[in-house]
């Protein structure tokens, strides 16, 4: 078993038109690098050298990580990540 990841539309062009991918990992961080080995250029999209992209919402089974833990929010088989631009308007 493995972990879904839900991809944007506008990342889509990473995955060759995946809407979802699976991976693998003990946190979001293995999760991340696992992804950029079969889908590189993901990782460089979600995460900066401060942590995850201000730009960018990450939801683990519908939760924020944010408030889990970020990057270091433990994943396990069988949930559910997903990945959300942030939107901006006027």
């Amino acid at each position: 078993m493995a972990i879904e990841v839900r991809i944007p539309t506008i990342l889509r062009t990473l995955t060759d038109g995946a809407k979802a991918v699976e991976g693998k990992g003990g946190t979001l961080d293995e999760l991340f690098a696992d992804l950029d080995v079969r889908h590189p250029g993901l990782r460089d999209r979600l995460v900066d050298a401060k942590g995850l992209r201000k730009f960018v919402n990450v939801y683990l089974n519908d939760e924020d990580v944010r408030f889990l833990g970020g990057l270091e929010t433990e994943v396990a088989d069988g949930d559910n990540v997903t990945i959300l631009p942030a939107v901006a308007g006027g």
